[in-house]
């Protein structure tokens, strides 16, 4: 097979597919003069509840705003610990720091979700609230963590920026907890062409503060209840994501068809270990955000794809939160950090082609043979 470009990601794509029905999107919003808090925006929050099954969904300006928003509301704030996985973006412990909260990372286990007997070690007197982030497009066990919740009396609210449309036991992804946040940065699944985020809540009166919060404390009648943020989901993205929604059932079967395709011609390798198969686990119904597995010899095999033209991507810049130095976050986490030497992610997104997926999966093979 002859040398081809395969890149991590190809943004210019995520326009060019849809590029048609965007431009009559814009064209509408913008002839209509509607850029903040119209209807496109309550059309898009009601079909993205919708979508999750939650009662309530808001659109604010971003995935990191949604958490701390949502942590806010829920009143977490000095002296309390919030328990997160270290196998995150660095925005999911900013948010609990910057309510006053003390972020605790724990370890993640082999399908580097969250272990639930990591978190139900970590509880203390202070411990407020469980922070599982849906990696990856895949939901946690959320059995296990609502049942440690339970008996401790604990909150949890989800860091779902990368699950939307992922479910466990046929729930998705940010709707078991008090409230679940969404991103929709550009390379996420459902992506808008800038910053954006939501947050999901069936609790009204949590809804009715948030509500308040993202709009300069102006609640659902335009009065002023309190001080509030300027975190809105404009309306030109929330239109552009609407109507990227009703396409989003096509991508999660393309790109768990990927993760098939990868299974089937990577799976025998015993240098590397797979994420889980799609439908490998009943439990799960996993929509592949990311394809990250675990490689021998990795940054050989990243150089290697590297050259034959095949993007790859090391999450978070190849560190977990806490070993982040200068968050002073300090922890002994054994297998993050081991997964952290053998961590890669392949391309994963709809521009790929199967011979795309041939010519990456025929490359591995070479590097290891």
């Amino acid at each position: 097979m002859g040398q081809r470009s395969v890149p991590f990601f190809n943004y210019p794509h995520v326009y060019k597919q849809y590029e048609e029905g965007l431009l009559g999107v814009v064209r509408d919003v913008a002839q209509r003069g509607a850029y903040i808090l119209q209807r496109d925006l309550e059309a898009f929050e009601h079909n993205l509840a919708r979508f999750t099954g939650a009662r309530f969904a808001l659109g604010v300006a971003n995935g990191t705003d949604a958490i701390w928003l949502a942590l806010r509301a829920a009143g977490i704030g000095t002296g309390d610990e919030v328990i997160f996985a270290s196998h995150t973006y660095v925005a999911t412990a900013a948010s609990i720091h910057f309510v006053g909260a003390t972020p605790v990372p724990v370890d993640c286990r082999a399908d580097h979700m969250i272990d639930p007997a990591a978190v139900a070690t970590a509880i203390t007197s202070r411990t407020r609230a469980i922070m599982p982030t849906q990696l990856n497009g895949r939901t946690a066990d959320m059995d296990a963590l609502q049942a440690i919740a339970d008996e401790h009396g604990l909150l949890i609210i989800e860091d779902a920026a990368q699950g939307l449309g992922s479910r466990f036991r046929g729930r998705a992804a940010g709707t078991f907890g008090l409230a679940g946040t969404i991103s929709f940065y550009p390379a996420k699944v459902l992506g808008s062409f800038g910053d954006g985020g939501a947050i999901l809540t069936n609790d009204e009166p949590l809804y009715d503060a948030l509500y308040a919060m993202r709009d300069h404390g102006r609640n659902r009648h335009g009065d002023v209840i309190g001080w509030g943020l300027n975190s809105r989901l404009d309306n030109m993205q929330a239109a552009i994501l609407d109507y990227k929604l009703q396409f989003y059932g096509e991508e999660m079967t393309r790109r768990r068809a990927i993760a098939a395709y990868y299974q089937a011609h990577l799976g025998d390798l015993p240098q590397v270990q797979l994420p889980p198969a799609p439908d490998s686990d009943p439990r799960h119904f996993d929509v592949y955000q990311n394809y990250e597995l675990e490689a021998e010899r990795r940054d050989e095999l990243k150089a290697f794809l590297r050259e034959r033209g095949i993007g790859t991507l090391i999450q978070w810049g190849g560190k977990a939160v806490h070993q982040i130095e200068a968050l002073g976050i300090h922890a002994s986490l054994p297998y993050t950090e081991h997964m952290f030497t053998r961590c890669l992610m392949l391309p994963m997104n709809t521009s790929l082609s199967d011979d795309d997926l041939a010519y990456v999966c025929a490359t591995i093979r070479e590097f290891y043979t």
